[in-house]
């Protein structure tokens, strides 16, 4: 998958929109994101309001590199910048205390002293030179309506969101596929012993990021988030098709293959010869490319019309896949 370059006037076009504060798609080599002013509360409201998203749930602020994230943060410790040196640009966010200028909207909760903000800075073409144009960060959550499955084409974006609504940048399908790690670097942000933490998993593993800081970090927390929430993707549903998703386990997906006319299969390790009565969807053997299919493929099964997807369950050693299965579970929590 190639991504596609930057078109300068479009992209000066979007730039102009959302200094109008206006809401413009962008691609990040993780998903689409739904961009706009993020020290604009009236148009991150604007973002909320488009996504039916819940208002506790925290943004992630994108930026073109540590100076401009120094903006929307109380303090850049040392950690924060060899992590950046490290990861950006790439899926790393880094949360840290918000900066006062950081709207309420954005941090999903008080705007206090304890306020904190996940920075990132996003591996693309497309979503640099934006930034760049517009020379201010913006937030950018995924492009589709909240609790659903992100998007990972301009087509996907568009499939959820009108022209009137939503100015779509098309920088061709994203390479990564799931969303970036969190990381949070600890109440005490500057001290080299303060606690640092992995609060949503993505590629770039905890062991990494606990090479580059030369100490421990923690992965995350099963069943234990703080409130308010630091990062976005920690409800317990999200990231989740239309029609009901559960995961099954080899045998399961076979019998579901042979048997379930009106079901929709990921499948792992059954070939794409294998006899199937159920629509089946090839999934990759490799984690990386697993995880660039990934939601392409629930939107797929979701477009299908079945009676429920089941997932056959992929591999679980490893940090890409212990992401994917992040997604896949929450992807298949019934939602409330």
């Amino acid at each position: 998958m190639a991504m596609e370059p930057p078109n300068p006037l479009v992209v000066q076009q979007a730039a102009a929109k959302l200094r109008d504060g206006g809401i413009v798609a962008f691609p990040t080599e993780t998903v689409y994101g739904l961009g706009a002013d993020a020290l604009s509360a009236a148009a991150v409201r604007r973002v909320f309001e488009l996504k039916s998203r819940p208002v506790h749930n925290p943004l992630i602020v994108h930026v073109t590199g540590d100076a401009m994230a120094r903006r929307v943060v109380r303090e850049w410790p040392d950690d924060a910048q060899l992590l950046a040196r490290a990861f950006w640009p790439g899926p790393l966010s880094i949360v840290l205390h918000a900066a006062a200028i950081v709207p309420s909207e954005v941090v999903g909760g008080p705007r206090d002293s304890a306020a904190t903000v996940a920075v990132r800075c996003p591996d693309h073409p497309v979503a640099l030179a934006l930034l760049f144009a517009f020379g201010a960060p913006l937030v950018g959550p995924s492009a589709n309506r909240s609790g659903g499955v992100s998007p990972t084409t301009a087509e996907h974006v568009r499939s959820e969101f009108s022209d009137g609504e939503v100015m779509v940048l098309d920088g061709g399908p994203c390479i990564t596929g799931i969303e970036s790690t969190v990381v949070f670097l600890g109440e005490e942000s500057t001290e080299r012993d303060a606690g640092a933490r992995v609060l949503r998993p993505g590629i770039v593993s905890a062991e990494q990021i606990s090479a580059v800081l030369g100490r421990t970090v923690a992965g995350p927390a099963d069943g234990h988030h703080d409130r308010p929430l630091r990062s976005p993707g920690l409800l317990e549903s999200h990231y989740a098709p239309r029609t009901p998703a559960r995961i099954v386990v080899a045998c399961e997906a076979a019998r579901i293959a042979a048997e379930e006319p009106r079901a929709a299969l990921l499948a792992f390790s059954l070939p794409p010869s294998a006899p199937a009565i159920a629509t089946m969807i090839q999934m990759p053997r490799t984690a990386d490319l697993y995880a660039a299919r990934l939601y392409a493929a629930l939107r797929e099964a979701d477009s299908l019309n079945a009676a429920f997807i089941a997932v056959e369950t992929p591999p679980t050693q490893g940090a890409v896949w212990s992401a994917i299965w992040d997604r896949l579970r929450r992807a298949t929590t019934p939602r409330r």
